[in-house]
């Protein structure tokens, strides 16, 4: 009997060693008492427990170091209302494309005395929005369930899954052995698709090169560049795309941050094909397909989904950097007319510098971009939280690095932004790390204003006050309907700051923005500026002189 207990482990203890195999080094979570085996399991492990204030944020920090790293965050949260407080940030990482783990706690499930309190179907509610939902029915299947697990996660397309970890399998003892993961390859794009691709090239008279989300991992950024700056291409991007490409570049014409009727859109109905790197339907679609328009070819490490708006010609299926490598070597300099293209550059430069140095106050999005720009270094990181700033940071703001914009241009979630920034100051404690919520979108989560207090992390929190639901109450506008109902009171951010050990500040004219902000990344620690801000400007610049000005080319 003793050389058996030698043998045996416990299932949580198995589980926490699977997770270190993995490479894991911290879980975010809000645990519960159906957790309690796997705290007391990580207390002796190398993993560092990080300690939210809402499931919400752990998930969303989770789903963010996904993004940063390509490997899978991990989360933790307890059954019932525990676990459906992670469907929002499943989702976001389902369309997002973040790996990601979510361990979740259940009753146990050989016998329990307290009938169906707290429980619910949560593997069968996730099943839409993960890769896998399963229900841990045994400590011998917790190596191989982890390993699945992370393949999944981290596989192209990445994604979201979820493990439920019920107590009495969390407490029994298990004699299975870890599974170490291994080195993956992904396959090539066959030499019949390369040819038809170059071929297509070849014959186009405008073509454009689309950079996606997809583009946004795997260190694709050196092959794609080498391929712009070698077939003299020009270059377009999504937003999440954005820094794949440095947009200094004299060949970058824009983010396709609006729908239609922007300067971008005259380039990309003026092109006859458009060379789509690493986009998927899930992002807003930068430009719609018809029936006998222009061709695609569809360059990723999976095939396109058709959708009503996207059906291309040409696809290039497998690694991307080698598919482009391949393609720029058997292109070379492209000839083709970008005159027209060049004209739109021109277009767009000039538009989203206009009124940058506009002193009115409150401060116009226009001004606000700037001046982030100005304190923001190379590879310094923005995380956006969703408002109707986004739209002004995606197309104004330049982006220089890969994942120096955070955005979320899938889901498009309220309530991320301030746990990605948290996220990302852990990630890359050397870089400056800038969150920028609007109030509504702030308060969803500013509990979690603790927790980066705690973690002691240096971080700057900008909140784009104007006691509204701003994007919604603009498109209320837009359809004509009357100003109601979108209004609300805020608290006194510097207080409310303050109150959690950070240092809040308030803005009272445009000037001190910059100068507000460098200090704040001087002095280092949390730190909360209340900035004004007037979304007059939404209707006038990105609709109305807009469409007379694209009009005219």
């Amino acid at each position: 009997m003793s050389d058996h207990k030698q043998l045996c482990t416990k299932a949580s203890d198995l589980l926490v060693k699977a997770l270190e195999a993995e490479g894991v080094t911290h879980i975010f979570a809000v645990p519960g008492e159906e957790n309690l085996d796997m705290v007391e399991s990580l207390r002796n492990s190398s993993i560092k427990l990080v300690l939210t204030r809402h499931e919400q944020g752990a998930a969303f920090m989770a789903a963010t170091y996904g993004r940063l790293t390509g490997k899978a965050g991990v989360c933790m949260a307890t059954l019932g209302p525990g676990a459906t407080n992670f469907a929002t940030p499943a989702a976001y990482a389902h369309l997002g494309a973040f790996p990601l783990i979510m361990i979740t706690g259940q009753k146990p499930i050989k016998k329990s005395k307290q009938g169906q309190f707290q429980i619910i179907d949560v593997v069968g509610l996730f099943e839409p929005i993960c890769k896998m939902s399963k229900q841990i029915v045994h400590g011998n299947t917790i190596p191989s369930l982890v390993r699945e697990a992370f393949r999944l996660a981290e596989e192209e397309r990445p994604g979201a899954v979820l493990l439920e970890l019920p107590e009495d399998i969390a407490a029994e003892d298990t004699n299975a052995a870890i599974i170490e993961p291994h080195s993956r390859h992904y396959a090539v794009a066959s030499d019949s698709a390369i040819e038809e691709a170059v071929t297509l090239i070849k014959q186009a008279k405008r073509p454009l090169v689309l950079v996606g989300a997809g583009a946004n991992r795997k260190e694709v950024r050196p092959a794609l560049c080498d391929f712009v700056h070698t077939t003299r291409i020009p270059f377009f991007n999504t937003q999440m795309g954005k820094g794949v490409i440095d947009e200094r570049s004299e060949l970058f014409i824009g983010t396709a941050a609006l729908s239609d009727n922007d300067y971008l859109h005259c380039a990309i109905d003026r092109s006859d094909l458009v060379i789509n790197i690493g986009h998927d339907v899930v992002e807003k679609p930068p430009f719609f397909m018809e029936s006998g328009g222009k061709q695609v070819i569809h360059i990723n490490y999976k095939s396109a989904q058709v959708d009503q708006v996207y059906f291309p010609q040409v696809e290039v299926i497998g690694d991307l950097a080698a598919s482009i490598s391949r393609l720029k070597a058997a292109l070379g300099k492209v000839e083709a007319d970008f005159s027209y293209f060049e004209k739109i550059k021109t277009g767009v430069d000039k538009h989203t510098l206009e009124d940058a140095d506009d002193d009115r106050f409150p401060i116009i999005p226009q001004r606000l971009v700037a001046d982030t720009r100005k304190v923001m270094g190379d590879k310094d990181i923005i995380a956006l939280d969703n408002g109707i700033y986004k739209i002004w940071y995606a197309r104004n703001y330049k982006a220089h690095y890969p994942n120096t914009v955070l955005l979320d241009n899938a889901l498009a979630t309220m309530g991320a932004g301030l746990p990605s920034a948290m996220m990302a100051a852990m990630q890359y404690p050397e870089r400056r790390v800038m969150a920028i919520c609007g109030d509504g979108g702030f308060m969803m989560n500013s509990q979690e204003l603790e927790t980066a207090v705690r973690l002691g992390l240096n971080l700057v929190v900008t909140v784009l006050n104007d006691s509204s639901y701003g994007m919604i109450r603009w498109k209320q506008g837009q359809a004509g309907f009357e100003d109601w109902g979108l209004e609300f009171n805020n608290p006194d951010f510097v207080q409310y700051a303050n109150s959690y050990g950070a240092t809040g500040h308030r803005v009272d004219n445009t000037e001190e923005l910059v100068a507000t902000f460098e200090k704040a990344f001087v002095t280092g620690g949390v730190h909360l500026v209340d900035v004004p801000v007037d979304y007059s400007e939404n209707k006038r610049v990105l609709i109305d002189e807009l469409q007379a000005k694209v009009c005219m080319l």
